[in-house]
């Protein structure tokens, strides 16, 4: 049996790790493969090829209403350190609910933002690092948080940001496709998270200034043939509809409802949140306890950052969010696509309830 078909008979509730390519991105990278010159060729071929990047960068910048610079990226991790890397910042001020990629490239020396218990960045915190001291600061706030869906305010901290003398990067890899860009210097964009496929993305920046040249591709800021394929399939997936959305906001609050009702948690539940991310919490079942067994009963799922959920270490986004370790390592998160159904929540909300019940069965019979 293909491995396809398997897949195809389980639930799939991880689209916050990556999303099946939408039809109209295959079509689009399988019509683009048959065009193999390297965009970089002064030959017809080449120019060929070079009309058809420019062309999607363009397409890219009217479907996510963008009016500043495009540089294709193998990804939003590449994005990330494509903008950390710059010796334009002095300075880098992050949350500390920013993905993995995000804080490995801020490093030890990066300053801390604060955060409430929803997981959304105190603005005053924003307003004094930035006047602790002197040199130009790069601050990062994650768009919509990747293990929670938390949106925040970035629009206010891009306000406090600019008046300050700083540069505000934003990560939009949830984001992106799916609500508007907010109002940033740098961002980050990740195909493979709104039906594109992995391995290409976008770093979007309103004045190349910010960076510094490093390769010979991509106007002399990046190295590397661009991927012509990815790159046409990406902008297909961003021109397709999200109206699936809105269905997801009913979806969401019958799983919150339900997973409340049953007796658990729903992870900032105060917070405006991005609608096909949920973060919940089963009481005194681990994590990996409960991914094993939603596996068995073929429904996938994931504990946090897909990017660390092999790893023991704990949420550190629940962390900051004043979580502690024991029960932010019950905590699981559940993300839904744009084929996701009532049956499909229904489903899960049956292994959930099957699950904690069973645990709290046995607990009672020690």
């Amino acid at each position: 049996m293909h491995a396809y078909m398997v897949l195809s008979a389980r639930l799939y509730l991880d689209h916050a790790a990556t999303t099946p390519v939408l039809p109209a991105a295959s079509q689009a990278m399988m019509e683009a493969l048959s065009i193999w010159a390297n965009p970089s060729s002064p030959h017809l071929d080449g120019r060929t090829s070079r009309k058809m990047v420019e062309n999607a960068r363009a397409e890219l910048k009217a479907a996510l209403d963008w009016d500043g610079e495009v540089i294709f990226t193998g990804g939003a991790s590449e994005a990330i350190a494509m903008a950390f890397n710059s010796p334009k910042f002095v300075r880098k001020i992050v949350s500390p609910t920013e993905h993995d990629a995000v804080l490995r490239c801020a490093g030890d020396a990066g300053q801390r933002l604060a955060v409430d218990l929803q997981g959304r960045v105190v603005l005053t915190s924003v307003q004094r690092l930035l006047a602790e001291r002197e040199g130009h600061a790069l601050v990062a706030v994650q768009s919509v948080n990747n293990e929670t869906g938390v949106i925040q305010p970035v629009d206010d901290i891009g306000e406090i940001v600019a008046k300050e003398g700083g540069t505000l990067f934003c990560d939009c890899a949830q984001s992106a496709g799916k609500i508007q860009l907010p109002d940033a210097d740098l961002i980050s964009i990740s195909a493979h998270k709104f039906g594109g496929p992995p391995g290409v993305g976008a770093l979007l920046v309103k004045d190349l200034g910010l960076l510094s040249p490093s390769g010979g591709q991509e106007k002399g800021y990046r190295a590397g043939t661009e991927n012509v394929p990815a790159i046409l399939a990406m902008v297909a997936a961003l021109k397709q509809k999200s109206a699936w959305l809105d269905r997801a906001v009913e979806l969401r609050r019958q799983l919150d409802i339900a997973i409340e009702k049953a007796g658990g948690n729903v992870i900032a539940k105060d917070a405006v949140r991005l609608p096909n991310i949920g973060g919940y919490h089963m009481p005194g079942v681990s994590a990996n306890a409960q991914l094993i067994q939603f596996d068995l009963a073929g429904i996938s799922v994931s504990a946090g950052s897909a990017c660390s959920s092999g790893s023991l270490k704990s949420s550190h986004v629940l962390g900051a969010m004043g979580w502690d370790d024991s029960h932010a390592s019950e905590v699981i998160r559940v993300s839904f696509g744009p084929q996701t159904s009532r049956a499909d929540v229904y489903r899960f909300i049956e292994e959930w309830t099957k699950i904690f019940t069973k645990a709290r069965e046995s607990d009672s019979r020690d």
